[in-house]
């Protein structure tokens, strides 16, 4: 089990450690999207800003003023998750990240364009599933909140 090394994400990931008996790694390349100048701030805040609608209408090519690209998140997401795969075949992982990272990770494998990414939800304390394999990822799993099915 890896997690972000956010203290929202370790606090995530402790019952789900906890139940299955795992230890957790925190992995920095798991943390949440840079968000620069809106980093702390509100939807309520952000919404009036043109700067944050075309942020969420082209997220391919817009950069959060003094922070990332999704596209930088999303390189590094899947970085980390393509090394994770390789050191551990044939086994389960579990990841706790953010939304944002998340969706972008799930974008990729589902070959969703960035700018798309608001087209489904990646919900707080949800469970998605990624097969990895030769022929390729596969996404069994989407958001879902209720049991865990694993």
């Amino acid at each position: 089990m890896y997690t972000s090394p956010l203290e929202r994400a370790l606090e995530t990931a402790e019952p789900v450690a906890h139940r299955h008996r795992l230890e957790f790694e925190p992995l920095e390349d798991l943390g949440e999207m840079c968000l620069g100048e809106w980093e702390g701030k509100s939807f309520a805040e952000l919404d009036p800003l043109p700067e944050f609608k075309r942020f969420n209408t082209y997220r391919s090519g817009v950069r959060v003023p003094g922070g990332d690209l999704m596209l930088e998140t999303q390189t590094r997401m899947i970085a980390r998750l393509d090394k994770l795969a390789q050191d551990h075949p044939d086994q389960t992982i579990a990841i706790v990240s953010h939304g944002d990272p998340l969706r972008a990770a799930v974008a990729h494998y589902l070959g969703i364009a960035l700018d798309h990414l608001l087209r489904f939800e990646i919900s707080p304390a949800s469970l998605s599933i990624v097969e990895a394999g030769e022929w390729g990822p596969r996404v069994t799993c989407l958001n879902d909140t209720g049991e865990d099915p694993i």
